[in-house]
């Protein structure tokens, strides 16, 4: 499943760390295994796993301890709001729920067209630029109204038709 391109993508990780310590590299792999395949496997932690020579319920552990890996597939574009205490107070739930509404979905599902997939996560380090959401765990967005929201999501269509 993991070719061996990705291989060396792994091993350009591991040579960053003492040969002794190579699992410290399991974050940066899986995250290479998403950026390539958009999700990570039960098989891809295996191989992870394999690769790194230790138990693959330590590479699970990893996987499921933190929210951007994403454990099965996921849309094109990934809107991740926060939702942790913060940014609930400054309208955080809300703009989930707009986002619920306005994609068709709820939290946790992906739209029909596999266009979009939304998730609430926890404290994205921004409580001050609240409400925060995270795109395809890169990009940052702050201070996100209705409006702001809005033009996010059809700007994401638009250039998706292109």
């Amino acid at each position: 499943m993991i070719s061996e391109a990705t291989k060396a993508r792994f091993a350009k990780e591991v040579a960053k760390y003492p040969a002794e310590h190579k699992q410290s590299a399991v974050m940066a792999c899986l995250s290479i295994v998403q950026q390539e395949q958009g999700w990570v496997s039960p098989e891809s932690e295996k191989e992870i796993a394999d690769y790194l020579e230790m138990p693959p319920m330590a590479v699970h552990e990893v996987t499921t301890f933190y929210n951007m890996y994403n454990q099965q597939p996921v849309g094109k574009f990934k809107l991740a709001v926060c939702t942790n205490l913060p940014c609930q107070l400054r309208d955080g739930g809300k703009a989930l729920q707009f986002l619920e509404e306005k994609l068709g979905i709820h939290a946790g599902e992906t739209t029909a067209d596999g266009m979009f997939t939304l998730q609430q996560c926890e404290c994205l380090g921004a409580c001050a630029d609240a409400p925060v959401m995270l795109v395809n765990d890169r990009t940052m967005c702050s201070y996100m109204s209705v409006e702001r929201m809005t033009a996010l999501v059809e700007g994401l269509k638009s250039a998706e038709g292109k």
